[in-house]
């Protein structure tokens, strides 16, 4: 009688322990990353933006900029009205029914629901944004002059900066953002503390 009340108990373990085999193994796909290619990935840029690289930009080489480098062709020609969502304010966030730019088909497209130059509380957010993750599959391939440029575009055609600031390391942390003080509580960052959900 004891023995069959061991009976589920065994059971469960032994199912738990063949769940834990059966994810253990390796299947030969990838490779771990190099030291040099997780320091490459491994920054973050601060509110104070002392991690910035050396260089300069402004908003008319930004304009160049967003035409050379195909980015006219996902967020449209003025940054507004096209597939991919508005970057700068006063028209619609993205072109309802139009077919989605070279490379971002299946991708569903969501209505942006806050321009990233206006809602972010520092402007180094888009510094860092834009050289992480932009141009569409060629992420990571702007050097840090044409960032700053692109930035100063952004920021330029919202509003935010004049057209011939320069933004480098020492100015662009200065940039009073409009929702700086939008964010209830923002907390302090920290090297190696995860952005907490909500935050940009």
């Amino acid at each position: 009688m004891d023995s069959l009340k061991l009976l589920p108990l065994v059971t469960i373990l032994g199912i738990c322990s063949h769940i834990g085999l059966a994810q253990s193994p390796t299947y030969g796909l990838g490779r771990a990353p190099s030291a040099e290619e997780i320091r490459a990935w491994d920054i973050s840029i601060s509110p104070t933006g002392k991690e910035l690289p050396r260089g300069r930009g402004t908003a008319k080489e930004g304009e160049q900029l967003f035409r050379q480098k195909g980015c006219a062709g996902c967020h449209g020609a003025t940054g507004i009205g096209a597939r991919a969502p508005a970057l700068v304010k006063g028209g619609p966030p993205a072109e309802p029914g139009k077919a989605p730019p070279a490379g971002m088909e299946g991708m569903h497209m969501v209505p942006d629901t806050g321009i990233m130059a206006l809602r972010s509380p520092y402007a180094v957010t888009i510094w860092d944004y834009i050289s992480r993750g932009m141009p569409l599959n060629r992420e990571g391939t702007l050097k840090p002059d044409e960032v700053y440029a692109l930035t100063a575009f952004l920021l330029y055609k919202n509003d935010i900066i004049k057209e011939d600031e320069v933004m480098d390391a020492q100015t662009l942390p200065k940039v009073i953002m409009p929702n700086r003080n939008g964010f209830a509580n923002l907390p302090e960052w920290k090297h190696g503390v995860p952005r907490l959900a909500g935050y940009p």
